[in-house]
């Protein structure tokens, strides 16, 4: 039996995405910058600051980072150690 195509379809080219240590943090953060109100939140296309919730994203990565000692990649330890004095640094900044 053959089935027939539609010619006037296109291929659909979705990027793809690998889940990576490295994804989790920069979603993380990602998460963390939008509390600040450093980024738009990507539904509202609004940026509120909501510093508890900064908090609360900073300290997960924090506790990320005692929990994975001695378990990441270099990369992976330099990507999470640049992120976090990044985001320490501007939460500080919000004060």
């Amino acid at each position: 039996m053959k089935t027939e195509s539609n010619p006037n379809s296109q291929p659909t080219t979705e990027p793809k995405l690998e889940a990576s240590f490295s994804m989790l943090i920069m979603s993380m953060a990602s998460s963390a910058l939008m509390a600040m109100g450093l980024t738009p939140d990507p539904q509202t296309g609004k940026s509120e600051a909501d510093k508890p919730m900064a908090k609360f994203n900073i300290d997960l990565l924090v506790n990320l980072k005692d929990k994975t000692k001695n378990n990441l990649t270099p990369d992976e330890q330099g990507l999470l150690d640049h992120i976090l004095q990044d985001l320490q640094m501007k939460f500080i900044q919000l004060k």
